[in-house]
């Protein structure tokens, strides 16, 4: 598995930044009591209200700037914000974001790259833990070119002095690494004597280039207390360079099943036909499984998202068997297809975690266990995991709605082949695993889900509300627990024994705690101390993420309707409009005010601005919530959902397929007005009524379909756009 240093750019694998700081807040909004938005960003007209939906507008321009391509995990909450609005000052966001799914790495099992910084942990996972956070693991560092800084590297360069040179000259070490000659055919080189645990080390991984090397077969072998000669029952081979560039490649030695227990030694042979082979080594290391399961689900929501929103085919067609290749790999390498859960048995992901406590509350460190899978990078997710299994169940509903469009449009003509899957196959699916995880997911102690099952078949629970809400927002969960979880969250149904209850779920304000039980014992091995930090001085313990108020909204309107979301949103809207004119978060969130904002390095219990990007996501719920738009590939769905307190409601700026739409809607009728010209044919999906429409042409001439139209087999109405400039749509009186 070879990773390549030389690609770069806005969704490079490896970008390198300056430093961690200038990658945490290199796409910051400036906030402060004054927000400009430009005039032809979205508006939203609700009379009576409008004060406060100008501060819903102010708040989306703040963060707008952020919806730009971040690591993998953000695909599926950034893509619609992005790409919507339409906007001059976006700059081609459209195109970033093409660019940057088309490049998602995705290796031969199927897996998607998380995309984040440089770092010495696994290239394709997350940036730490790396073996030095460790006490099982070793490595050798000759180069930190093209790295991250401390605290996800030591800053020691290795030396060469005790490593055993088998044919091989050394040359040196310079900027790119230790640079060598292998003098004689079959040259090997051998590090220093060291002690490696196999579970701690499920990947070695080479970081080197040889041209030279192009054809041979090196190799990896190993030698234990068990088996102390090197032979080729311990060995494992590896691809070598092609080129010049620095390749990082990882030997998945998990996989043999000699690689376990101690291992004592280390050797690599480099299969050379000829002499005289020039061979850079930057680093050779061990390096924990930091893969992350939930990417290839938010790879392909972004992807399918994207279409929806751009019609762009030559995407699609590019694109779509790389989705269902990602779709694939959850099926077969998280056991998703046959348990109706995505169980993930990568080294160090068994949902246990990784600190112990005895029946006299000693603690201790298991090295290796309880490694993060998801946004929530401390929390030890992993073993049947209930968090990936629903953004799993998310992608399977997407991947089938765009299989059936590409059966109903054969003119696309999307590639299907043997990775095409049947729409009726994945709905299917989709139903046996919701149904799955309603039973073995609920807790029916304190009647909410939990994160995981571990191996032991352990369930943990400490009130994960981000978990839950999101479980509703995706009709993950069954109407009783989606009920029983809103009466809980909102404070009517109080559970014993948790930290925080009743009115105090929202004790900050712009979104309920993401935990409502202190934990001081669920987390992966490095955070050792989670006691020393008070509660609610952590994201993950007691704080708040801004972002997912947006699943908080939609929750409650599915289970409790739109006028108890508007009132939530009412609240935050009042938060937010107090912030700016204190001067912004970081004016706000002051010494003298509880509560500590993390991003840009330090931790802290709330997540707002700087890297929590996601916060964009808040005022999307007036354009999927309220007024009930999605997109689709031959055009949108429309189901608009009023508090009691509007009448109507206008939003403009609405960008779909290339041409913007301006959309009113009152309890009775909606209006449709395209604002550029469109030829091909586009289809509106209205609620489950029966409808009138007239057409009306750019001279205002008004045609009235006399027979009313009721849903066709898919619910589709198609819009003559060709000699109409505003359809309405008047619902049958009854």
């Amino acid at each position: 598995m070879l990773f390549r240093m030389k690609k770069r750019g806005a969704c490079a694998h490896f970008a390198f930044f300056l430093s961690l700081l200038r990658f945490m807040m290199i796409f910051t909004p400036k906030n402060g009591s004054a927000i400009d938005a430009p005039k032809d960003f979205p508006h939203v007209i609700v009379p009576r209200q409008q004060k406060r939906f100008d501060t819903l507008r102010e708040m989306f321009w703040l963060h707008y700037p952020g919806c730009v391509p971040q690591p993998t995990l953000w695909d599926e909450w950034l893509v619609s914000p992005a790409l919507w609005p339409r906007v001059d000052a976006k700059q081609s966001l459209a195109q970033r974001w093409k660019q940057c799914l088309e490049s998602r790495l995705i290796d031969e099992d199927g897996y998607v790259s998380s995309h984040q910084h440089a770092s010495i942990a696994h290239p394709g996972g997350w940036p730490f833990p790396a073996w030095i956070h460790g006490k099982g693991g070793a490595g050798w560092h000759f180069s930190f070119k093209n790295t991250a800084p401390p605290p996800f590297r030591h800053d020691q360069i290795s030396t060469c002095a005790l490593w055993l040179l088998d044919g091989v000259k050394d040359k040196g070490i310079d900027e790119n690494g230790w640079n060598v000659i292998l003098e004689r055919q079959n040259a090997a080189l051998q590090p220093p004597s060291c002690e490696i645990d196999a579970f701690q080390a499920p990947f070695l991984q080479l970081r080197w280039s040889s041209p030279g090397l192009k054809n041979s077969q090196p190799c990896v072998e190993w030698r234990s207390n068990d088996s102390p000669q090197f032979d080729p029952e311990h060995r494992m081979y590896f691809e070598p360079p092609q080129d010049s560039d620095t390749v990082f490649t990882l030997i998945p030695l998990y996989k043999h099943p000699a690689w376990k227990e101690t291992i004592t030694g280390l050797r690599l042979c480099f299969d050379n036909k000829t002499a005289g082979t020039p061979v850079t080594i930057q680093a050779f290391f061990t390096t924990y499984d930091t893969r992350h399961n939930v990417n290839n689900p938010s790879y392909i929501t972004g992807c399918v998202t994207y279409f929806w929103w751009t019609r762009d085919l030559d995407f699609l067609r590019k694109n779509m068997n790389r989705m269902r290749k990602a779709l694939r790999h959850i099926m077969i390498e998280h056991n998703a297809l046959q348990e109706n859960v995505v169980h993930t048995k990568w080294r160090g992901h068994s949902g246990k975690s990784g600190l112990q406590r005895d029946a006299k509350g000693q603690k201790t460190i298991l090295f290796g266990t309880g490694i993060g899978g998801n946004y929530w990078d401390l929390l030890p997710f992993g073993g049947k995991d209930a968090y990936a299994t629903m953004r799993y169940y998310a992608a399977l509903n997407k991947m089938s709605e765009l299989e059936s469009e590409i059966r109903m449009h054969p003119e696309w003509n999307i590639p299907e082949g043997a990775l095409g899957f049947s729409p009726e196959n994945l709905a299917l699916h989709a139903i046996d695993v919701k149904e799955t995880v309603n039973r073995i997911f609920w807790n029916p102690d304190t009647m909410r889900f939990v994160a995981c099952i571990d191996e032991e078949g352990e369930k943990h629970d400490y009130g994960l509300t981000f978990l839950n809400l999101e479980a509703i927002h995706y009709d993950f969960a069954s109407p009783e627990h989606a009920k029983e979880i809103m009466d809980w969250i909102c404070g009517d149904r109080i559970i014993p024994g948790d930290t925080s209850q009743g009115a105090d779920i929202y004790h900050w304000r712009f979104a309920p705690r993401a935990t409502t039980l202190r934990n001081t014992d669920y987390y992966y091995w490095a955070w050792q101390n989670p006691e020393d930090i008070p509660w609610g001085g952590q994201v993950q313990d007691g704080g708040a993420v801004l972002g997912f108020s947006y699943h908080d909204l939609s929750a409650r309107m599915k289970v409790r309707g739109a006028d108890n979301a508007w009132n939530r949103l009412k609240e935050i809207i009042t938060w937010f409009e107090e912030v700016q004119d204190a001067g912004g978060y970081r004016a706000y969130y002051n010494e003298k005010r509880e509560g500590t904002l993390q991003g840009g390095g330090p931790a802290g219990g709330l997540g707002v601005d700087r890297e929590f990007t996601e916060s964009a996501l808040v005022p999307q719920i007036i354009l999927d919530g309220f007024l009930g738009f999605s997109p689709r590939g031959d055009g949108f769905c429309l189901n608009p959902e009023f508090p009691s307190e509007w009448r109507e409601i206008a939003m403009d700026g609405i960008c779909l397929h290339g041409i913007e739409l301006e959309i009113k809607a009152t309890t009775s009728s909606i209006k449709i007005t395209r604002k550029d010209a469109y030829a091909d044919p586009m289809y509106i999906r209205l609620p489950r009524e029966e409808w009138s429409m007239i057409l009306i042409s750019p001279n205002g001439i008004a045609t009235r379909i006399k027979t009313f139209m009721t849903r066709a087999a898919d619910g589709a109405i198609e819009i003559p756009w060709a000699n109409t400039e505003s359809v309405i749509f008047i619902k049958k009186d009854r």
